[in-house]
């Protein structure tokens, strides 16, 4: 987690396999990690079964594994199956829990409480209905950083499942709330963005 410490934002992109845009059958996610610069910092590989993906899509329990350009292992997150309240816990490669992302019920929003190993409240995390691809982070009420799923083209829109995003840390952030910003981020692909 030690880049976390160095960089103020995160740009994501999803990979997809030839196999799975001409089947359609859901392959494991992967995803590389990219810092400010542009240079890759991480990358992360979903594991789960087949089956789950095929038949639950975004209920599916499964681990997503991140992993330092270099691939030493970075943090590991488990997302529990979950029929609405989606979940998402990040714990250190030793297996310490760092957090926990939380869906929240709300009808016009989209909505997420991140709270740490202790079960403190870390911040907030919100997309408005008319906004359904920015998610503002807010800690204490105000506004302080953001989730966004950016635009990838017309054609990879169009035709796969493949998404883009970037995460602004709040100013000040620690590695651990930022591991749990992109734990969110992974979250939020899979519960809104998953065909």
């Amino acid at each position: 987690m030690e880049r976390l410490k160095e960089t103020e934002s995160l740009t994501v992109r999803q990979k997809k396999e030839w196999g799975e845009i001409l089947t359609g059958f859901e392959a494991r996610n992967r995803y590389a990690v990219y810092d400010g610069s542009g240079q890759q910092v991480y990358w992360a590989a979903e594991e789960g079964s087949l089956l789950a993906r095929l038949v639950l899509k975004a209920l599916r329990p499964f681990k997503l594994h991140i992993l330092s350009a270099e691939g030493r292992p970075a943090i590991k997150t488990e997302k529990p199956f979950r029929f609405y309240f989606h979940e998402i816990s990040a714990f250190t490669p030793e297996g310490r829990l760092i957090g926990s992302v939380k869906r929240e019920f709300s009808l016009l929003e989209r909505k997420f409480r991140v709270t740490d190993a202790q079960g403190a409240e870390v911040c907030r995390i919100s997309a408005q209905l008319l906004h359904p691809w920015t998610f503002k982070v807010y800690i204490a009420g105000a506004e302080a950083g953001e989730i966004l799923k950016n635009w990838s083209g017309l054609l990879k829109e169009s035709f796969t499942d493949s998404d883009n995003f970037s995460v602004a840390f709040p100013s000040g952030a620690s590695t651990d709330h930022k591991a749990l910003l992109l734990a969110a981020l992974f979250l939020i692909d899979i519960v809104y963005f998953e065909r």
